[in-house]
């Protein structure tokens, strides 16, 4: 199987940067996937990378070299790091952008990138995504060892992502990303949910700000057009959406929003 590098960014797509960062990576692993993600991370939102990145490795195949680049430190003596975590290999700054993945599986190697062998001979101070990273992501697809780049480390940077927290029959958490159709997504899973409520997950009412959402849906369009719905969305946490509609504008909510699940009463 070809090696597969997966992008994600906050460069988008209108200037030269992603495509400069694909021409090093070609010029280094010939034949190799290049698959994006998404290019379209808010400028400087290492939470919102983390939470996409989170969403979409496991997906891809074993051995996936995963390129991200968002990185509002660039330049600076933060660190470039390459990490193993299961099956897959992640390039990245080390600002806490590969903190959910590390809550999936724990990393096995993480290496500071300091060998100057796998980085361009000039490093920009404001592209270390083309100079470093990229060369780095090329390198491990074509088979080299993590520990050929540099040094070990053990405490690298990890974002504090809140928790939800349960009490009896009730559950809070927040709005943590909104995406491209304004569905508020939380940081309540499944496991959560019915951990809290037990079997009375069905009567389950979703406060969000000031608004009330009575029961949990299978999905949009259980709601009728234009109605709030809450519902597990595709990876696994509660959201609350319109159906065909835009939850995030109707509400005027964002991430952080107070986000409280608790049982109806009886009658």
């Amino acid at each position: 199987m070809k090696p597969v590098i997966a992008l994600l960014t906050d460069f988008s797509v209108r200037d030269h940067y992603v495509g400069a960062m694909k021409g090093v990576i070609l010029g280094i692993c010939d034949g190799v996937t290049l698959v994006d993600i998404t290019h379209d991370i808010p400028p400087q939102d290492v939470l919102a990378a983390s939470l996409e990145l989170k969403s979409s490795y496991r997906f891809f195949p074993s051995g996936t070299v995963f390129l991200v680049v968002v990185d509002p430190a660039v330049g600076t003596r933060r660190r470039a790091v390459a990490a193993s975590a299961g099956e897959y290999r992640f390039v990245a700054p080390d600002n806490g952008v590969l903190t959910s993945v590390f809550a999936d599986r724990a990393p096995e190697v993480v290496v500071e990138l300091t060998n100057p062998r796998f980085a361009l001979p000039d490093v920009s101070r404001t592209f270390e995504g083309r100079d470093r990273f990229a060369p780095a992501a090329a390198w491990l697809a074509r088979g080299t060892s993590i520990d050929e780049m540099g040094t070990r480390i053990a405490d690298a940077h990890r974002l504090e992502i809140p928790r939800p927290q349960t009490s009896a029959g009730a559950i809070s958490g927040c709005v943590l990303r909104v995406d491209r159709f304004g569905n508020l997504v939380t940081n309540i899973d499944r496991a959560t949910l019915v951990s809290a409520l037990g079997e009375r997950t069905s009567r389950a009412q979703v406060q969000v700000g000031p608004h009330r959402i009575d029961g949990v849906a299978g999905t949009y369009a259980e709601a009728p057009v234009d109605q709030a719905c809450a519902l597990f969305g595709s990876s696994g946490f509660i959201e609350i959406a319109i159906n065909c509609g835009n939850a995030a504008d109707r509400f005027g909510l964002g991430r952080g929003a107070p986000v409280r699940i608790v049982v109806a009463a009886s009658g």
